[in-house]
C-alpha cells in the first residue's frame, strides 16, 4: 500500500549524524539559540525539564524520545532554579565527547544521548512544515534501540558507516512520527493521515500522482461531499487539496530532475502534466526558473561544480 509518511521522509534525504552523550547535575540549565537543523534527544537515565519555543514545558523521564525537525530556541535543565548559560548550537554541535553540565564528578541526575542530522531534500522547509514541530514519545522501545545503533554507527568508522546512518536515521524518524497520536498533531500530514477518509484521498495523491485530480474526485474517495471535504482537509492538513497535491508534484519532479536521467516529457508525465510545456510553465511558476536549468544546476552540484 502506497505510504505518504514513508515517501515524504525519503524525499528529505537524511544525512550526517552527529550524537554525543549528555548529562548534567545538580543546579544547571542551559539555553541554545535556535539552530534550523533537525535534532534529537533520548532520555537514558534521570529526568530533566525540556521548554522549546512556543510549547509548553515538558518534563522528560528515561525512555523519553523527543525530536525537533527544524530545532527552534530551546531551554534544557535541571529542577533546581538557577541561571541559564547561553549556548549557539552551531559552535556546540561540532564539539566531540561528553557533554557534562551543572557539578562536575559524581552520579549525574540526568544522562542523554543528543544528535542532530540534516536533510538534503531542496523541498524541505515544504516538507518540515507537514510534521509536527515537537515531537514527545514516551516508553516506545523501539526508539531507545535505534537511538542506540545510531550512537554506537555514528561514534564509529566502520565500512558503509554513511549509509547505514542514513537508513537507521529515516526509520528512527518513521518511528517517532507514527508513535506521535496524529489527532493531537498540529494541522500536518499527521493529522491529515489520521483521519480515515482523508487519509484515502492523500494515499490515493501520492499513488496516483499521474492522474488528473480534481477536488470532486478526490473527495469523492473520501465519501464526503466537494465542500466537506475541501473544509475538512485544509484544516486538518494546513493546505487546500490542490495546493498540497502541487506541491508534491513539484517536490517529486525536483528529485526526478536532480536523481534520474530522464526527459523532460516524462518527468511531466510522471507528476501528472499532459505536456512538457504545460509542465514547464508549472514548474518555472512555482519555482523559479525552467526545469531545464534547475535539472543542469543539480547535476553540477552532484559534480561540485558551480551554478551558472
Amino acid at each position: 500500500m502506497n505510504d505518504p509518511l514513508s515517501e515524504v521522509i525519503t524525499l528529505l534525504q537524511p544525512r550526517a549524524v552527529f550524537s554525543r552523550r549528555i548529562s548534567g547535575a545538580g543546579r544547571w540549565g542551559v539555553r541554545y539559540s535556535a539552530f534550523g537543523q533537525p535534532s534529537f534527544c533520548a532520555v537514558l537515565e534521570g529526568s530533566c525539564r525540556l521548554a522549546v519555543d512556543g510549547h509548553r514545558p515538558l518534563r522528560l523521564e528515561a525512555g523519553d524520545f523527543v525530536l525537533l525537525p527544524a530545532t527552534p530556541g530551546f531551554s534544557m535543565s535541571g529542577f533546581e532554579p538557577g541561571r541559564l548559560e547561553r549556548l549557539d548550537p552551531n559552535v556546540t554541535s561540532k564539539v566531540l565527547g561528553e557533554v557534562r553540565h551543572g557539578t562536575r564528578g559524581g552520579r549525574p541526575d540526568v544522562r542523554m544521548l543528543g544528535g542532530w542530522f540534516a536533510f538534503d531534500s531542496p523541498d524541505a522547509t515544504l516538507l518540515i512544515s507537514l510534521l509536527p514541530s515537537l515531537v514527545h514519545v514516551r516508553g516506545v522501545e523501539r526508539l531507545s534501540i535505534l537511538v542506540r545503533l545510531v550512537g554506537e554507527e555514528a561514534s564509529e568508522r566502520r565500512a558503509a558507516r554513511d549509509l547505514v546512518l542514513t537508513r537507521l536515521v529515516e526509520v528512527l524518524l518513521i518511528e517517532a512520527l507514527r508513535a506521535t497520536p496524529g489527532e493531537d498533531a498540529p494541522p500536518g500530514l499527521l493529522r491529515g493521515l489520521a483521519d480515515e477518509r482523508l487519509a484515502a484521498a492523500i494515499r490515493q495523491m501520492h499513488g496516483q500522482l499521474g492522474r488528473s485530480w480534481t477536488v470532486a474526485m478526490l473527495a469523492r474517495t473520501t465519501a464526503l461531499s466537494r465542500s466537506a471535504f475541501f473544509e475538512r482537509f485544509t484544516r486538518s492538513v494546513g493546505l487546500p487539496p490542490m495546493e498540497y497535491l502541487l506541491a508534491w508534484r513539484m517536490a517529486v519532479a525536483k528529485e526526478l530532475l536532480r536523481r534520474e536521467d530522464l526527459g523532460l516529457a516524462e518527468v511531466a508525465e510522471r507528476v501528472g502534466y499532459g505536456s512538457a510545456s504545460t509542465f514547464s510553465t508549472a514548474f518555472s511558476r512555482h519555482v523559479g526558473r525552467p526545469p531545464g536549468r534547475y535539472a543542469r544546476e543539480g547535476r553540477q552540484r552532484e559534480v561540485g561544480g558551480t551554478q551558472p
